[in-house]
């Protein structure tokens, strides 16, 4: 019986050998999570900020969902480039959208992406478990609040409290983004939808060892 390491697929041809399908793809899931953007912008924050009013850093707890585009893209379809193309997508459509925060989100959108880029080129693109995905999450959210939020949305903070920002916001990519991330693409997996996709086929395969 294989081991469950063998489960794992590469992107079929390997990590360069972009196809169509994963350009459509891609491209579609990019602009769902879009929507999910501009859905979390204007109905769920402003209710989430209210209930984190007495410690602000806490907010930074939803941070994980403005970076499922880069995990869950990145899983999906396992080529460079794939993590910080859909969450560019999403992000530009959340900016074309209109969103409190204006073009600030593509900065975001790229600094999100490459920090999600990052988790999975450590493991070379041929590892794609929940682990994998927690790195992918972490790093993403380190990247964007070191590189951008530390300076803009929390630039009047005290160190203290931009130490608490990062603290929350990698905890909120490694669990949010990252388990997830990982959770809804293997539902996607097992409805059907990434059959053409190294998720599918390792659902296949677990089917098959039942």
């Amino acid at each position: 019986m294989a081991s469950r390491r063998t489960l794992a697929h590469p992107a079929p041809g390997g990590p360069g050998a972009w196809r169509g399908v994963d350009l459509v793809v891609a491209a579609v899931f990019g602009v769902a999570m879009g929507v999910v953007f501009i859905a979390w912008d204007y109905l769920l924050n402003a209710p989430w900020t209210a209930l984190t009013l007495a410690f602000p850093p806490a907010s930074s707890l939803a941070l994980g969902v403005w970076l499922l585009p880069a995990v869950a893209g990145g899983l999906i379809v396992r080529r460079p480039g794939a993590a910080l193309f859909v969450e560019l997508i999403a992000g530009v459509l959340e900016y074309l959208l209109g969103n409190p925060w204006g073009p600030g989100v593509l900065i975001s959108a790229v600094l999100q992406g490459l920090g999600a880029e990052l988790g999975f080129a450590l493991l070379r693109w041929r590892r794609f478990g929940p682990g994998v995905a927690m790195i992918a999450g972490g790093l993403a959210a380190s990247l964007e609040i070191v590189a951008y939020e530390w300076w803009s949305y929390a630039a009047e903070y005290a160190w203290p409290w931009k130490v608490a920002v990062l603290g929350f916001s990698v905890l909120s990519g490694v669990l949010l983004a990252g388990l997830g991330g990982h959770a809804l693409v293997r539902a996607l997996a097992r409805a059907g939808a990434l059959d053409a996709f190294g998720p599918g086929a390792e659902h296949a395969a677990r089917s098959d060892r039942r």
